[in-house]
């Protein structure tokens, strides 16, 4: 609609001061001629607009000018209010900054929106943690927040999984992603995309060079390319097991993040009512030892090596609990 793009239009030149008229046109996937022919409709209805040609022109308003927020939809007011649902705000220490904002907001809402945008707050949660994730290790973005925001490159020392001892990094931060509760930093060593969980940064200093980014590239282009390759490593250790059917539920809600196949309720044939199947990979052999947690409520089919690999350990945990019961007689 005319009157939305017209919003739009005075809210980039409100944020971004001149702009070119060819980019105001890509932006709101229209021609030129109609980006000049809003703008001469902005002016009319009296908001002090003017273009100026040549290579260095664009679209401005007068110095000065500011308008309230009074345009935003129903929809519009519901989705910044559900927004601030979402949490990312307080672990970078903006939890005052997004109220005072909402509070802005709200005032400048046209009147009918004003009590369909407090209850969306109030009826949309969002929970970006897993089930069973057990407590959040506390994350400290405070540095990693700073050189972000500074286009500083950062020292770090970081501690990978798997590993005992912190390596030191020096990096060059593209931004900050939060995944499924997740903080990671986003960031170049050498040039080359890595990724940070925050939780496993043992120390981060800022240091007093410049962020050395490659040219053209975003936080987005990096985090595509790394999420990408989380996503698309080759597959782990598939595993076919059948599980009681009396421990389904508890089965289906440890299990979750492994599962690749849910069982269908079903009972499995040849007079085994009370077992069902379900199909689960891991990422290498030991992580599969998870199974052990459900006794003999879970037996695993195949492959052979997973059968062998929780035989071995459960002969370990008899073995330990054996030698500490005799030292005890």
């Amino acid at each position: 609609m005319k009157s939305d793009r017209l919003l739009s239009i005075l809210l980039l030149l409100q944020t971004r001061g001149r702009v070119p008229a060819r980019e105001l046109a890509d932006r709101l996937e229209v021609s030129v001629r109609t980006v000049y022919r809003d703008i001469e409709a902005l002016s009319a209805s009296g908001v002090p607009v003017y273009a100026e040609r040549g290579r260095h022109g664009g679209i401005e308003l007068l110095a000065g000018f500011r308008t309230d927020v009074t345009g935003l939809t129903a929809d519009e007011s519901r989705a910044l209010f559900i927004l601030a649902a979402q949490g990312a705000h307080a672990a970078l220490g903006l939890d005052a900054a997004l109220a005072s904002a909402l509070r802005k907001v709200m005032a400048a809402l046209p009147a009918p929106y004003r009590p369909a945008a407090e209850v969306a707050s109030r009826r949309v949660l969002v929970d970006a943690t897993r089930w069973k994730g057990g407590p959040q290790k506390a994350v400290d973005l405070e540095v990693l927040q700073d050189a972000v925001f500074a286009d500083r490159r950062l020292r770090l020392r970081y501690r990978h999984s798997g590993e005992r001892e912190a390596r030191t990094y020096t990096v060059d931060p593209y931004g900050l992603v939060a995944k499924a509760g997740v903080w990671y930093l986003v960031a170049d060593r050498r040039a080359r995309p890595r990724l940070f969980r925050a939780d496993r940064v043992r120390s981060a200093r800022l240091l007093d060079d410049p962020v050395r980014r490659r040219s053209g590239v975003e936080l987005a282009d990096v985090w595509e390319v790394l999420r990408r390759q989380v996503e698309e490593r080759p597959a782990g250790i598939d595993v076919t097991v059948r599980v009681r059917r009396d421990r389904l539920d508890m089965f289906q809600r440890v299990a979750a993040s492994s599962l690749t196949e849910l069982p269908d309720g079903e009972g499995d044939e040849e007079g085994d009512e009370g077992w069902v199947t379900a199909r689960l990979s891991y990422p290498f052999l030991p992580a599969t030892r998870q199974l052990l947690a459900f006794s003999d409520s879970v037996e695993v089919l195949s492959p052979p090596e997973v059968r062998a690999e929780l035989a071995s350990a459960a002969r370990s945990v008899t073995e330990l609990y054996q030698t500490a019961a005799e030292g005890h007689d």
